[in-house]
């Protein structure tokens, strides 16, 4: 039998388990997610912490602009506007022009959910 703690994790013909079940269930469970691609690049863009902070920005005050997001996160408006076209290219923010201004709200429910168990809180809008 071969040592657990020395396997290549990558290796993909191993054909020795400990407990077949468990490997029945665990390839179950990769089986069942179709699209944990997404899943990768979703956890990629959360990783950062500008994108991480201006999200739990938006969390609690939907609408927010660029500048007052800048001054918020003490950042240049260039840096934020960078790491909001990011999150606005997958989906995760929303923007709306109201004449010059350019307002962001946070746009994917998965996101808004994550940053809830992460224990981010917000004082006002449709989601709970």
């Amino acid at each position: 039998m071969t040592d657990p703690s020395t396997a290549d994790p990558a290796s993909t013909d191993s054909t020795e388990a400990f407990d077949p079940e468990h490997v029945a269930q665990a390839r179950a469970a990769l089986d069942a997610v179709d699209d944990i691609g997404d899943w990768v690049q979703r956890f990629d863009l959360l990783g950062d912490l500008t994108r991480l902070r201006i999200l739990l920005c938006m969390h609690r005050a939907p609408g927010i602009c660029v500048s007052d997001l800048s001054a918020a996160l003490g950042m240049s408006a260039t840096s934020v506007s960078h790491a909001l076209r990011l999150l606005r290219n997958e989906g995760w923010v929303a923007v709306q022009r109201d004449g010059k201004k350019m307002s962001y709200r946070l746009d994917d429910d998965i996101v808004h959910s994550m940053l809830h168990e992460l224990g981010a809180t917000h004082a006002h809008h449709g989601h709970e």
